[in-house]
């Protein structure tokens, strides 16, 4: 693989996309990244606009590879019919404006690397430990990681090498589901505290998407650490690294239904999702087990 390849990230401003920019630059990539307006920034910046349809087709050409991780928040307001339409469409809509432009360059990027999730299995798989193989869900996320997975599956046929990476919960000092946990008084368990959470350090994320690029891998694979946690354990670990006060006292699922709506279920439900797939691949996790995650994001 050519040590220096130009890069194209959508969504490239985000959670994610801050950490895997620095970790591209450092490893002397060059990155550009596809947003929505241009920024006063060191990085280079070309446009596009998913709902009228307009991409800079120069950021296409430009790219070796592209990173796919733009899509509206999942969990940051609640799920309207429209806040669900638009959960969708920046997905799937941002997927097909991206092909319909490759499919148009003279000069092709050569590898695409999606961002998906693991809400592709359902709300909630219960305790057994699932592959990439397992069946779809059918509740509301489960569907949109399906309908965007297809688009996703449609710039393969157009000569890229696709990788797709199911992202599970991204264990971040900045962002994610760690501040939203131990925002409260006091951290607690949610719901049963019993449901499993497949969780990653995002710097391990940022990692396996340099390993998508940079190994002739294709197709899905969960981008979890190898050891999940439950609700509870997991809070509590979290809370202890943070120096925060414990309650054992879980929140009850009627009031989390009753504060979040049908959103209740990415909390309420839970998935323990299998890593062998991209640790077969050779890749290597530097935070396989939650407690070396926590120190590291709590000792910064």
């Amino acid at each position: 693989m050519d040590k220096n390849m130009r890069i194209l990230i959508t969504g490239g401003t985000g959670l994610v996309g801050t950490v895997l920019t620095k970790l591209l630059i450092d490893k002397g990539h060059e990155v550009a990244h596809l947003s929505r307006s241009k920024a006063d920034g060191l990085i280079k910046t070309f446009t596009w606009d998913i709902t009228k349809r307009q991409i800079d087709q120069e950021g296409i050409e430009w790219a070796d590879a592209i990173i796919h991780l733009a899509g509206a928040g999942v969990a940051e307001k609640r799920w309207s019919v429209d806040r669900k339409a638009e959960i969708l469409h920046s997905r799937t809509h941002s997927t097909q404006l991206l092909r319909e432009a490759i499919d148009r360059a003279t000069n092709r990027p050569t590898i695409f690397v999606s961002a998906s999730a693991i809400g592709i299995y359902g709300a909630d798989t219960g305790t057994s430990l699932l592959d990439e193989s397992a069946p779809a869900g059918s509740d509301f996320l489960a569907q949109v990681v399906q309908a965007w997975e297809h688009e996703v599956t449609q710039i393969e046929t157009l000569g890229l090498r696709t990788v797709m990476v199911r992202i599970g919960i991204v264990l971040a000092k900045e962002g994610g589901a760690l501040p939203q946990m131990l925002q409260p008084p006091v951290a607690a368990p949610l719901g049963s505290g019993d449901q499993y959470m497949s969780w990653i350090h995002i710097q391990d994320l940022a990692e396996l998407f340099l390993f998508a690029l940079t190994h002739e891998i294709s197709g899905a694979f969960n981008a979890v650490a190898p050891h999940p946690e439950t609700n509870r354990d997991l809070t509590q670990k979290a809370a202890k690294a943070k120096g925060k006060f414990f309650l054992g006292i879980s929140v009850p699922g009627f009031l989390l239904k009753l504060i979040l709506g049908e959103m209740a279920q990415i909390v309420l439900g839970g998935s323990k999702l299998s890593a062998q797939k991209i640790t077969a691949a050779g890749f290597q996790f530097k935070y396989p087990r939650v407690e070396d995650a926590l120190r590291d994001i709590f000792s910064k």
